[in-house]
């Protein structure tokens, strides 16, 4: 993760301003790593910023926080596998024309084999 990204991503409130060392450069505790491991998650999983946002302040909320956070996920898992099945559709269909190219190099070799 780059520097910008970490500072944009404090300055948007999705992860706490980190401790300090004596020098005032930023240290990330374990926990912090791990949080930030899970952004970048969320983002390869194409989750909006404004959605990160929303679960951001749920997990900073009270009581209500857990079942929020969860019900952000689940409806961000669903979208996930959705998009993991049109992947595969497409995927499918990348393997059957490359299936279908290396028949016609397959018979286009076993026609100059003819021909010779």
């Amino acid at each position: 993760m780059s520097i910008d990204t970490l500072r944009y991503y404090e300055r948007i409130g999705l992860v706490d301003p980190p401790a300090r060392d004596s020098g005032g450069r930023r240290t990330y505790s374990d926990e912090d790593l791990a949080r930030l491991g899970f952004l970048t998650k969320l983002r390869t999983t194409g989750m909006p910023i404004r959605m990160m946002r929303q679960y951001a302040r749920a997990r900073r909320s009270g009581v209500a926080g857990p079942a929020l956070c969860k019900q952000i996920l689940v409806e961000h898992r669903a979208s996930v596998r959705a998009r993991i099945a049109e992947l595969r559709s497409s995927l499918d269909v990348l393997d059957h024309k490359i299936d279908n190219y290396s028949q016609i190099e397959r018979d286009a070799s076993a026609a100059e084999g003819r021909t010779a």
